[in-house]
């Protein structure tokens, strides 16, 4: 499935125009490189996450131990 770039309104893939606004849509190329975009951009964005998580694990492990340290 495909939004209207006019109007947001959703679109079946292959639409040339679209129902709602008529606004005409971009090609299949087009529409096939944004996703393949989009889709690069989404697993970027898992990968920064992970990497956040696995700091924020780090500080508190070391947090742990220095806490621990503190106590002896």
């Amino acid at each position: 499935m495909a939004f209207c770039v006019h109007c947001g309104q959703m679109q079946n893939d292959g639409t040339r125009f679209c129902r709602f606004c008529g606004g005409q849509q971009p090609g299949d190329q087009l529409i096939a490189r944004l996703r393949m975009e989009a889709e690069s951009i989404r697993y970027r964005m898992q990968q920064m996450q992970a990497q956040q998580m696995q700091a924020q694990q780090m500080q508190r492990s070391n947090y742990g131990q220095q806490q621990n340290q503190q106590r002896w």
